[in-house]
């Protein structure tokens, strides 16, 4: 399934490449590549009167578990406490529907905010031999920042990411288990509970061959939320390059560091000798993503300009402070629509 539909996005993505391989905006950089691969949050700016609204799909799979950079088998986890565990999660399943919009009330500031709809699936392998798997979908909790010019010479490009993440997710789901209905540990849960700072900045650079770009984000975690407890900070660091094949097509590759810290505190209502993912102190890392990516551009006249991206990737290091599932593979799809100058009247200089 999944192959057959790569298949006829890059058969799709050829046509559009033909059919749109004139330049399209003379002394411009309306290509494919004028933005970062899809995986890529809060990469561009807007000019003063831009609107764009985006969709994206992604979706990370786990499988088998990990303690530092060793794997675990099942029988290395299972038993009774202390020490081990009588019960171990063998896979796990995050989907994710992030819908987007920006809009730039000024040519030095781009506002944006996300809304995330999230779906969890885990399953478990209990010290009796029994199998059980519990879910959680729920909204996510809503991104809503600035993203604020404070260099443009030529092809390069730099501006600051000033965001903070609501605590409009779940951190209080239950579902059903070998013990009956119970609180969902901290992985299964779509939100944090707490109001989180994401500071950042972004580069970006471009020529007629190629374009690049680095990004450093981070995620402050304010206070402790309802429930006592708080995830731990986090910073990523990516960097990329894309190969334009003409305007219309663009081919990306793209690595990204991952590190976070375990919770601080904890939820009562969670025993961390039944599972690893209930104990706080389980819960750090640290990751290395490989990615590679595709992206068409189609720009409709007053209908406005369309991108479409497909990104996926694979870790090449992970450190867990385990046991704790470790990563196998991830994949997004993203649509973009861009309207230029959709609310007129406005600017304040480039």
């Amino acid at each position: 399934m999944t192959q057959e539909f790569l298949i006829r996005f890059a058969r799709l993505a050829l046509v559009l490449q033909v059919a749109f391989a004139a330049p399209i905006a003379a002394g411009g950089f309306d290509r494919a590549d004028s933005h970062a691969p899809v995986g890529v949050m809060g990469d561009h700016t807007h000019d003063a009167g831009d609107v764009m609204l985006s969709y994206r799909f992604s979706r990370m799979h786990m499988d088998g578990n990990r303690s530092r950079t060793t794997d675990e088998s099942r029988a290395d986890i299972l038993g009774p406490p202390p020490g081990r565990f009588p019960v171990v999660p063998t896979e796990m399943d995050m989907q994710m529907h992030m819908f987007g919009a920006m809009f730039a009330p000024h040519d030095r500031v781009t506002l944006m905010g996300m809304l995330p709809l999230v779906n969890l699936r885990m399953k478990h392998v209990t010290a009796m031999g029994g199998r059980f798997t519990t879910e959680s979908q729920h909204v996510g909790d809503v991104k809503t920042g600035a993203l604020i010019k404070v260099f443009h010479q030529g092809p390069h490009h730099v501006h600051l990411n000033a965001g903070i993440s609501l605590p409009t997710g779940e951190i209080r789901h239950r579902d059903d288990t070998p013990l009956g209905r119970q609180r969902l540990p901290y992985p299964m849960q779509t939100g944090s509970g707490t109001y989180d700072l994401m500071p950042g900045a972004t580069y970006f650079g471009h020529s007629d061959a190629l374009s690049w770009g680095l990004q450093a984000l981070g995620t402050v975690r304010t206070g402790r939320n309802s429930l006592g407890y708080r995830l731990g900070n986090r910073v990523e660091g990516t960097g990329w390059a894309a190969l334009p094949l003409g305007d219309a097509l663009s081919l990306s590759a793209r690595a990204k560091w991952s590190s976070w810290g375990n919770i601080i505190g904890n939820d009562d209502a969670l025993n961390p000798n039944i599972v690893p993912t209930a104990d706080p102190n389980r819960r750090g890392g640290h990751r290395l993503d490989l990615l590679a990516g595709l992206n068409v551009y189609v720009p409709i006249g007053p209908l406005g300009k369309h991108r479409f991206a497909l990104e996926a990737g694979f870790p090449a290091y992970q450190w867990l402070d385990g046991p704790q599932l470790e990563t196998d593979w991830q994949v997004t799809f993203g649509w973009q629509l861009a309207f230029r100058g959709l609310v007129p009247g406005l600017g304040g200089g480039h």
